[in-house]
This record gives C-alpha cells, structure tokens and sequence, in this order.
C-alpha cells in the first residue's frame, strides 16, 4: 500500500466556547451578478464585499474582454464602469470562466442576444458539466451554441441580432437557467417571461429592479413563480454593497448554538427568504438566534445574527422544500 493510500485514523475531542464578532466572505451569487450587472449598466458600479475567489474573478476578466472597465482599489472596493445593454464587444480571445458554472452560464445568457461570437473555456471540472439546459431556451432567442460532445465545454456561443422573446416554462426551478433567460431578454425587443415551478433564488430579479430595470413578478396557483421582463432594457449604474454569504456563515453559526457558553455576532449576512432556510430550521430546533440591524441593501434584505449556545437544540422534522 502506497504511503497516500495509508489509513489514518480520525478522532475528535471536545472543544470550548466560541465567542467574537465576525464577517464572512461575500456571498458568491451577488457577486457575480454585481460584476456582470454592472458591466452592462450605463454609468459606474461601486462595488463593496465582493467575494474575491478565484470563480467571481473569472466574471471580472469576462467581462472586461466584453468592453467593461473593471477595476479594484487597494482597500477592496471595485468599480465596473459598463457599456451599455447591446454595446458588448466581441472579445479578442477565448473567456476562460475556470470552474465558474454560475458564471458561464449567465453569461451565455448575456451574450447571446448580443450580435457576436464568444468563445467560453474553463478547467477540466466545468467542461465536463453539460450546458443544454441553458444552451436550449437560449437557441429560442435566435442563438447558435456549438460545444463539445452531450453540451459541454468549450463552447461557442453565436449571439444573434434579430432576438424573439420568448415565454419559457423550466422543467425544474433552476435560478441558473432562469436567469440566463432573462438576460438574454434584456437585449430582446418585446416582453420575455420564465415560467418556474416553484420558486428558486430571486438574486437577479432583486438586483435588475436596483439597476432600474422593471421586473414582473407573479405567484401562480400552483405555487411556482411566472417572471417577466420587456426589453430592450437600460441599466443605470447602482452601488452595490454585497451581503455575506449565509452558506459560509453556516460553520460559526451552528458552532456556536452547540457549546452552551459560546457568544457570536456574524455580521452582514444575506437574509434573502429563499436562503435562510438553515437559519428558519435551527430557531425551530430551540437555537437562540436573534437578528438585528436589518436592513435592504441593492434590493436584498441584510442582517446581523447574534448567536449563543444557552439553549439545547432539540430534534425536529424538516420539510422537504426548504432544501430545493
């Protein structure tokens, strides 16, 4: 046996309270969107927060090789200083969007009712990951997609200068596929609609109403969402401050609930109502979470969590949609 193959034995051992007052990394999902929202609003994005990883900077190279300015000071604050809807430049090279699927996906959306051809890469993770979930309502609009074996990268996308809008029912709530739909309709003329059957996360409609664009909303009977919007559309620059991200505020929050001494505030986290479903399951559980300082920032709704471990979590049934 190989010594990378050896078996080590894991063990773990009580710990003792934690206490502090913290801010997570920005949440993923609204960065890229800030990046992308503000590259292609007339004006100049600030941008505060952003999650600086390796798949939000894909999004940043993106969309400087579409015709953005994108820039950061030294104290982390970004600016995006956009184009337009309809003025993105056909890129001089191949995007690389690395292992960014979010990333890649949306901006198949953007680019595809957009009158060039752009070439998408990433590592070797993102090409094995098939795109005709987006690629297919995409092709409605009028676009040609040329990819690899099954849908997968690399990827062509030939944006098309006569885009139809197009009403598109998903097959499953997907924000993915939702919003490359609609932004592929913010350089559409007439009124594009995604039907979904049931609700998935709303960070682009929230964060195009911020940018001035004028997003309908409607719940069906059925429970699920019915989403328009009519282009062509223009996009006004809006600063963006970007929340923390509930999933990595998960580690020091259920942390904390379990050491009956331990103390923390996490600061800034997104509350949006379709990401809080951890947050919703342990206060039903008897954790002693209170939410303080909220507020709306870019059209989503911001909090602070202040945690303790006083109360014993008890056991309890979760219902199934909580966790799409």
């Amino acid at each position: 046996m190989s010594s990378s193959q050896t078996k080590r034995p894991l063990s773990s051992a009580k710990t003792g309270p934690i206490s502090g007052d913290i801010r997570v990394p920005g949440d993923k999902s609204i960065s890229h969107r800030s990046l992308m929202f503000g590259g292609l609003a007339i004006g100049t994005t600030k941008v505060t927060g952003l999650l600086e990883g390796e798949d939000v900077l894909a999004t940043a190279d993106a969309m400087r090789k579409l015709g953005a300015t994108v820039t950061r000071d030294d104290d982390g604050t970004w600016h995006v200083t956009g184009v337009g809807v309809g003025a993105l430049r056909e890129p001089d090279s191949v995007i690389d969007m690395g292992n960014a699927g979010t990333g890649i996906r949306l901006m198949a959306g953007i680019v595809a009712t957009h009158p060039i051809t752009t070439f998408f890469t990433g590592d070797a993770s993102l090409c094995k990951r098939p795109m005709g979930r987006v690629a297919d309502p995409l092709a409605e609009f009028g676009a040609k997609f040329i990819t690899r074996d099954r849908g997968r990268p690399p990827m062509a996308v030939i944006g098309t200068d006569e885009a139809k809008p197009i009403t598109y029912t998903l097959p499953m709530a997907s924000a993915q596929v939702k919003s490359a739909v609609m932004l592929a309709g913010l350089n559409t003329t007439g009124t594009t609609t995604v039907i979904e059957p049931k609700p998935s996360r709303d960070h682009t409609e929230r964060m195009l109403r911020h940018f001035g664009v004028d997003v309908d909303v409607k719940v069906n009977d059925d429970g699920g969402r019915t989403v328009s919007l009519t282009g062509p559309a223009e996009m006004k620059a809006a600063d963006i401050v970007v929340p923390t991200d509930p999933s990595s505020a998960a580690f020091p929050l259920v942390a904390a609930l379990i050491h009956r001494d331990s103390n923390v505030t996490i600061r800034d986290v997104c509350l949006n109502p379709l990401r809080t479903g951890l947050i919703t399951t342990l206060i039903e559980m008897g954790g002693d979470i209170t939410i303080t300082n909220e507020r709306e920032e870019a059209g989503e709704t911001i909090g602070d969590l202040v945690v303790t471990g006083k109360n014993r979590l008890q056991g309890i049934v979760v219902p199934a949609d909580r966790a799409p």
